[in-house]
């Protein structure tokens, strides 16, 4: 059985998205949306959207690459549907499972009936819960399919995701191969914790997201922070950069520069002394020995300066 495409066996199933019609257009998009794009993130967002390729995005954490898919359905109000990875996530929680106390209470009211005739009852599309694969699969429009933090799941998981990452298919054998009508837009995101399979990246298109450049920063942070005067962006930004310099147990994430930003403003703090600093480090580190290191730097350099 198949169900909607009407793609030949082994040919790639349903049309790409078609959310983009060129690397301006991306990036004029994604800006009205909020999420400023450089001209890299821009031109491969355009290319993994015009050739219907699965985009992978690595990076460290942080760096908005959950937000470039939130920002691509936001662009072209399609649905998003996610896949959260974990340790020890598996193929009923990715693809599908049978919804068996359904089936068990079909089996015991049809308990005069042939087994064979109830067989062919409880294994059919009543009883199948769609996990975020096949829901994607089957959706009936454009949208987005975020697989996030692929990194997480244990390496047998990206064979559950060969399928479906080249064919846009996956195969029940109770019920055949469903094909997507409609190829979602895919983004895998990871963190780099363990190597993905070459298997996995050959299907995709790949995309290193690192922290942005100063001045792209300061365009997010001031953006995202309406009423954040030049100066104090600019003192922000710097800072935030000396910080991820340092050697950090883990370093301020983009969004957390954001969280800083805001909490000036707050603290009606129109610029940044020492005591504001070392007073909100908290926003922007999370681990007691980077607050001291980043103390101590602090104060070695107000001493340097005194």
């Amino acid at each position: 059985m198949s169900e909607g495409g009407a793609s030949a066996k082994g040919a790639p199933g349903g049309h790409a998205a078609g959310f983009f019609a060129s690397v301006d257009d991306v990036a004029d998009r994604l800006a009205e949306v909020g999420y400023l794009a450089s001209p890299s993130v821009a031109t491969t967002v355009f290319l993994a959207d015009r050739l219907g390729k699965p985009l992978l995005v690595e990076g460290p954490a942080g760096v908005g690459k959950t937000e470039l898919a939130k920002a691509v359905a936001r662009v072209g109000a399609a649905p998003l549907t996610r896949l959260q990875c974990y340790e020890g996530i598996d193929e009923s929680r990715a693809l599908y499972e049978w919804n068996h106390a359904k089936q068990l209470l079909r089996i015991t009211a049809g308990r005069d009936e042939a087994w064979d005739e109830t067989r062919s009852d409880i294994f059919s599309e009543e009883y199948l819960l769609a996990r975020p694969l096949l829901t994607a699969i089957r959706g009936t429009e454009p949208s987005v399919l975020l697989i996030d933090e692929m990194d997480k799941a244990d390496i047998e998981v990206e064979a559950l995701l060969l399928e479906v990452l080249s064919d846009f298919q996956i195969t029940v054998p109770e019920l055949g191969t469903i094909t997507a009508a409609h190829r979602p837009f895919v983004l895998l995101t990871s963190n780099a914790s363990r190597e993905l399979s070459e298997a996995l990246r050959r299907r995709c298109l790949f995309l290193h997201l690192d922290y942005p450049e100063p001045e792209l920063e300061q365009r997010i942070v001031q953006l995202k922070v309406p009423g954040l005067g030049d100066v104090l962006a600019d003192s922000v930004v710097r800072t935030i950069a000396a910080l991820r310099a340092m050697d950090l147990r883990k370093a301020p994430s983009v969004a957390e520069t954001i969280d800083w930003a805001q909490t000036l403003l707050a603290l009606g703090a129109d610029a940044l002394d020492e005591d504001v600093v070392r007073d909100s480090l908290g926003v922007i580190l999370k681990h007691q020995d980077d607050i001291t290191k980043a103390a101590q730097k602090l104060t070695t350099a107000t001493s340097a300066t005194a």
